[in-house]
C-alpha cells in the first residue's frame, strides 16, 4: 500500500529539515570545509544517496532553494497591487510577506540554524560569493516587479534604490543582530519598517 502523498511530502519535509539541522551542527563543530556530505548523511541517520536526493551539493543544503519560493512570494504581492497604495507600502507589505514565508519554511528567520546559516555565508568565501549572487539577482527582479507595478511613479532607478536600500538594510541587521545576540527576525523586521516609512 502506497503512502498518501500528504504523509510523504511531510515526510520529505522532516528529512530535509534534519539534514539541514545536522549539517549545521556538524559545520560549527568542524568548519564548513570539513565536513563531508557523507558526515551529514551518516549523523542524520540517512543514506548517502538520500542526501542527494534533498540537495545536489553541500552548497546547496546551505542556500536552499526555499530563496526562490520565497522571492516568488514578494513577487506576487507586488503584482497584485492595491489600488492607490504607495510604491514604498507595497514594498514593506511585499518584504514582510517573504519575511512570513521565510519563517513558514525550513529557513526560520528566529531559529538558531539560522544563525548559523548566516555565519556561515558570511564566513565561508564560496557561499558568500554564491549568496551575493542571488540576492543581486533577487533584487532586480524585485525592482522590475516594483517599477512595473507602479508604473509612471517610479522609474527603475527609483525601483532599484528602493529595493537595494531594503535588502541591505535587511542584511546588516541581520548581521548585527548576530553579533548582538537580537533575534533575527525582529531585527529584518526593524529593517524593513526603517526603510519604507
Amino acid at each position: 500500500m502506497t503512502e498518501p502523498a500528504g504523509l510523504r511530502e511531510r515526510k520529505k519535509q522532516r528529512t530535509r529539515k534534519t539534514l539541514i539541522e545536522t549539517a549545521y551542527r556538524l559545520f560549527e563543530r568542524q568548519g564548513y570545509d570539513g565536513t563531508t556530505t557523507a558526515e551529514i548523511a551518516s549523523a542524520a541517520e540517512v543514506s548517502t544517496a538520500t542526501f542527494f536526493n534533498h540537495f545536489a551539493t553541500k552548497e546547496d543544503l546551505v542556500l536552499t532553494e526555499d530563496g526562490s519560493r520565497i522571492l516568488s512570494t514578494g513577487l506576487d504581492v507586488l503584482m497584485a497591487r492595491e489600488a492607490g497604495e504607495p510604491p514604498a507600502r507595497l514594498l514593506r507589505r511585499a518584504m514582510l510577506r517573504m519575511l512570513a514565508e521565510a519563517g513558514a519554511g525550513l529557513r526560520d528567520p528566529a531559529g538558531e540554524p539560522e544563525r548559523i546559516r548566516l555565519e556561515l555565508i558570511t564566513s565561508v568565501p564560496s557561499l558568500r560569493a554564491t549568496m551575493l549572487q542571488r540576492a543581486f539577482d533577487a533584487q532586480q527582479r524585485l525592482a522590475a516587479a516594483l517599477c512595473g507595478a507602479c508604473e509612471g511613479e517610479l522609474d527603475e532607478i527609483d525601483a532599484a534604490v528602493m529595493v537595494g536600500a531594503v535588502t541591505g538594510a535587511i542584511f546588516a541587521a541581520g548581521l548585527t543582530a548576530l553579533r548582538a545576540g537580537t533575534p533575527l527576525d525582529e531585527a529584518m523586521r526593524r529593517a524593513i519598517d526603517l526603510t519604507t516609512a
